[in-house]
């Protein structure tokens, strides 16, 4: 039986979760498709059966009203493009510049002149058209197939107000050449001299606003799978095939070394600084960097079998798996909308049946939908996101969007990458031990001064004992150390095991062993000592551990380095469980075993291989000093590194949220008071567009109270 095929589709047009439930459900009718369509990452995966065609699918989706691109395809620029971040960004642009004098006309009783209003009708109608075109767009999408969302409201609010105003101008009297808008507290008496063209300019403004800052923040979570493809070189290697890998180079693909040996840097998937050492019969993995010597190797997977390309995946499909949190506005819609729409109606025909005059009726049937208006709610979110997360840049915390703040107030659990994270991800020298009868000053200046003319990790670091002095007649043994001649003596530095020698050693040397690299020394055949490089752990880490504990979080350490180490680390900052010698796998395995437990789990890392991790978890936490790809898959990113930042992190986001969680109230607690108002006359839709203005004044102050948070 043939396996079915996996297709992966970008998808573009989708404006909510239920354009990407109705193409779900579209595919899966397909005799033999399994589909799943992600609003968040906008792309579908298909399993399709054996003998369908991929543009089938394509097709199917194109009949739904959107649009899908295979992969290895430019996406078209048609109903996409009306929601993507550079349309968008042009439509805003462009809305707030017509809209701001037509505020000013129509809101400035002094700077109305004579047919003030045909210049704001001329203003206002690009950005009732083709500002507002998207909302339009996606509200007659969605009528064709029974729906309603907040985008309806929006349309029909901004086109009643526009029509309004026309039918005001062209048949009323508001053409006239002495026009000068006048106060009336209710619908009752309003005549054709009104217009509200202000309303439909403001509304679309302010809403595509909020547009805009999702649809940057949903375009950056796409970064962490081009940060991990960057990774791999590009060389066109056949499975089979020897290549070889020189002193500094990124290793092209897995493989076997057939010939050399070198310490090879797989920090990107072990996270760890530690070179490992590559010698005949060794694998390698592509993307890693060869260090100090020559290496050939086997290439045994290429393409899309290869560990990094495993790695994309891993992320990818973490990023999908995680759970859309979608905010209140949307959730409320599926009643709110069509509530507010007959609202509306019913206002229309109870004015009509009660008081037989059709202005007073449309006025206030206009009032009830201008002032229904989802503009408060439209900002709720990303005002509070922008003062929040601008103030956390002051801080050096970058939040990626609203979902996040969602996270932060649930999260339980905080499992925490040691290197880098915990630690310096850099090697010191932890130990010095001079052998019997050595002055340890002695021993420093020598192994510094060998040390110094490599470019060895554990070389760096010992380089900086003391100040070096001339060495000649370096050499640099692959695998084992270094040699050469210092002050006259023949010094070798390396591995004890090369170097011979059973050193003396004191019981501070055996612990420092057994969670560092020791490098033996020795000057004309005779041990000068040991000196012992490990990683250290930041100064800042047990008091961020005792603050996350605070906050209600139980810490885990996750390290794929060895036991003994990562213990000895937990134990200094005050750290509980431990799950250590893992592998990138296994860290996903991890956090999702700890999901599995109903903890809601926060993942702090720095590395590429922290990045499936770091999507899987409920809550992703970046160190800025690491790995552009365990940034992009992140939520959180802390700019310097520091696991205490991650404290004010957790503080600030959920302040944050607090304040969205307010702003959503008051405003839809302004909508309730409002639209009953409306519906009894005792608003018309001038002071309808004056509230609604005020509830957005009311939400944006609110969001900068967080511009104090310390």
């Amino acid at each position: 039986m043939t396996a079915p095929t996996v297709l992966r589709l970008d998808v573009q047009g989708m404006s909510c979760t239920s354009c990407a439930a109705r193409i779900e459900k579209k595919l899966n009718r397909l005799d033999g498709v399994t589909a799943t369509v992600n609003y968040a990452t906008e792309k579908a995966t298909v399993e399709l059966p054996a003998g369908l065609d991929p543009q089938t699918i394509v097709d199917t989706v194109a009949k739904t009203g959107y649009s899908a691109t295979l992969p290895h395809e430019q996406p078209a620029d048609e109903h996409g493009g009306l929601h993507g971040l550079r349309s968008i960004r042009r439509r805003l642009v462009v809305s707030a510049v017509l809209t701001v004098p037509v505020l000013v006309l129509s809101m400035v009783p002094a700077a109305q002149f004579d047919y003030w209003q045909w210049v704001v009708l001329a203003l206002a109608t690009p950005v009732v058209l083709w500002g507002a075109y998207p909302f339009h767009w996606s509200a007659a999408l969605n009528a064709r197939h029974g729906a309603a969302t907040m985008d309806t409201l929006i349309s029909v609010g901004v086109g009643a107000a526009y029509l309004w105003s026309l039918w005001a101008l062209f048949v009323g009297d508001a053409g006239d050449r002495m026009m000068r808008m006048e106060w009336t507290w209710t619908a009752a008496g309003v005549g054709g001299d009104e217009i509200y063209l202000e309303v439909a300019s403001a509304v679309t403004t302010f809403i595509l606003a909020g547009h805009f800052l999702e649809a940057r923040a949903k375009k950056q979570s796409s970064a962490a799978l081009r940060a991990l493809m960057d990774l791999q070189p590009v060389v066109d290697v056949a499975l089979g095939e020897e290549f070889t890998v020189r002193p500094g180079e990124r290793i092209a693909t897995d493989g076997v070394v057939v010939e050399g040996r070198s310490g090879v840097d797989e920090s990107m998937l072990t996270g760890e600084s530690l070179p490992v050492e590559k010698g005949p019969g060794s694998e390698v993995t592509g993307a890693t960097v060869n260090l100090d010597g020559r290496l050939v190797v086997r290439a045994t997977a290429v393409g899309a079998d290869t560990r990094l390309a495993q790695l994309v995946r891993l992320v990818e499909e973490a990023q999908e798996g995680k759970a859309e949190v979608q905010r209140l506005a949307d959730r409320v819609s599926a009643w709110f909308v069509p509530a507010v729409i007959v609202l509306a109606v019913l206002t229309f025909v109870g004015w009509v049946l009660s008081t037989s005059s059709t202005t007073e009726a449309f006025t206030a049937a206009v009032a009830v939908l201008i002032i229904a208006c989802p503009c408060a709610l439209g900002l709720a979110t990303p005002t509070a996101l922008m003062v929040g997360t601008g103030r956390g840049a002051q801080l050096g915390i970058l939040i990626k969007g609203p979902q996040v703040l969602e996270s932060t107030r649930r999260i339980d659990t905080v499992v925490l990458d040691k290197t880098g994270t915990v630690t310096t991800g850099q090697m010191a020298v932890t130990d010095v031990t001079p052998a019997d009868g050595v002055d340890e000053d002695d021993l420093r200046h020598v192994a510094a001064t060998l040390e110094h003319a490599s470019e060895h990790p554990v070389a760096r670091a010992i380089a900086t004992l003391t100040e070096p002095g001339a060495v000649t007649e370096f050499e640099n043994v692959a695998g084992q150390g270094v040699r050469g001649v210092v002050d006259g003596r023949v010094v070798r530095a390396g591995r004890p095991s090369w170097v011979g020698h059973v050193l003396s050693t004191s019981s501070r040397t055996e612990g420092a062993a057994s969670i560092g690299t020791v490098v033996a020394v020795e000057a004309d055949g005779q041990p000068l000592g040991t000196i012992t490089v490990a990683d250290t752990v930041k100064e800042s880490s047990a008091g961020a551990v005792r603050d996350l504990r605070a906050l209600g979080l139980e810490p885990v350490l996750l390290t794929g380095d060895r036991r003994e180490v990562a213990e000895d680390v937990a134990r200094e900052v005050g750290i509980g469980r431990v799950e250590a010698e893992v592998t990138p796998e296994d860290k996903l395995r991890t956090v999702e075993k700890l999901r599995d437990e109903g903890r809601v789990v926060a993942m702090v890392g720095d590395g590429v291989n922290d990045a499936a991790a770091l999507a899987a978890a409920d809550l992703g936490i970046a160190m800025g000093t690491g790995a552009d790809v365990a940034m992009a898959a992140s939520d959180l990113t802390l700019v310097h590194g520091d696991l205490a930042t991650a404290v004010d992190a957790v503080r600030l986001s959920r302040a944050t949220l607090r304040t969205i969680q307010g702003n959503l109230f008051w405003a839809f607690a302004y909508n309730v008071a409002a639209i009953p108002l409306a519906a009894l006359g005792f608003l018309n839709p001038m002071i309808a567009g004056l509230t609604m203005a005020f509830s957005s004044v009311f939400v944006v102050t609110n969001s900068l109270r967080l511009r104090r948070f310390h």
